[in-house]
């Protein structure tokens, strides 16, 4: 029995996920969750997955920065984007962040299941469009080595503390206590890397640093 679990921060496009996946007895939708965040707690009670369908665009913890953090704790389970949204920066990120496939809400329910078994057997699912559009990154890749990114930046030691612990994974609540500071200190500091890193997520924020060899 394949075991699966849905993220989606619409609870009615995660039925019909469930209504598709019914007509295949060897598919067990084990659990559901409407953000990222409630999946990680989620994983920490049973990680016994085979296979996440997750969304992209969600609150608290979207589908990008939750499957960077999935993929680092639990490494055996995979993971298909199932999005409504083709755009070539959500498809570059998501690859990024280690998806596994990436297929469009609108798909029917036999290539649904097979794009699952394929991706369980060590291929990629995607939506046709979607590997076009795949294609052409890797024809034109983007510059990540660009202008901007060569200027110079300056973070405080402190700064570079709160992001190296963003970079694990953990919640405000516990970067705060790690580092003997408040959560809304925390959330200041997250502010500022943000401005100085020119970026607005976490996963980019951590790319960025990484990129250059700030954590």
């Amino acid at each position: 029995m394949l075991k699966l679990a849905i993220v989606d921060d619409n609870s009615f496009l995660i039925h019909a996920i469930k209504e598709k996946l019914s007509f295949f007895e060897d598919v067990s939708v084990k659990h559901t969750s409407l953000n990222g965040s409630e999946l990680l707690t989620k994983l920490q009670e049973n990680h016994n997955l085979d296979l996440i369908l997750m969304d992209i665009e969600m609150p608290v913890l979207n589908g990008i920065e939750t499957t960077q953090i999935v993929k680092q704790k639990y490494p055996h389970i995979k993971i298909i984007m199932l999005t409504a949204f083709d755009n070539d920066e959500h498809i570059f990120n998501a690859i990024k962040a280690g998806a596994d496939g990436y297929l469009l809400k609108e798909i029917n329910p036999k290539d649904l299941y097979e794009g699952i078994f394929e991706t369980l057997n060590g291929g990629a699912a995607m939506t046709p469009s979607i590997a076009m559009k795949t294609l052409k990154l890797l024809r034109n890749p983007i510059d990540i080595q660009n202008l901007r990114d060569k200027e110079q930046i300056s973070l405080s030691a402190r700064e570079v503390e709160v992001l190296d612990q963003l970079s694990k994974g953990l919640t405000y609540t516990v970067i705060a206590e790690h580092l003997f500071l408040s959560p809304s200190t925390v959330r200041k500091h997250i502010e500022n890397i943000y401005k100085k890193l020119q970026v607005h997520s976490k996963i980019e924020a951590v790319q960025k640093a990484r990129n250059h060899n700030i954590i």
